[in-house]
């Protein structure tokens, strides 16, 4: 079944409920990116402080979640669109 025909055979309620669906996913990766931004944030801070030099293996281990965010984020993204366009809700 194409896009086109799912679309057609969606009652407006189930549309209306994928668009949300939809946008709860663009939000849910914001959230991601916003909080991989903290963390970057915070480690470059850890290494810009020259007194508290025994915590850079702090900024490394923040380096290390930003990062971690930020691909667990883009991954449940794409895979839940993915799931979106081709219909596939029972597995979601």
């Amino acid at each position: 079944m194409t896009e086109k025909n799912f679309e057609q055979e969606l009652i407006v309620r189930d549309y209306l409920a994928r668009q949300r669906t939809s946008l709860a996913n663009e939000r849910t990766l914001l959230a991601y990116i916003r909080t991989s931004l903290y963390f970057l944030v915070s480690g470059t801070a850890l290494f810009e402080v020259n007194k508290l030099a025994h915590l850079s293996q702090l900024g490394y281990l923040s380096f290390g979640l930003s990062f971690a965010f930020l691909v667990t984020g883009l991954i449940s993204y794409f895979r839940l669109k993915k799931k979106l366009k081709k219909g596939d809700y029972l597995s979601m």
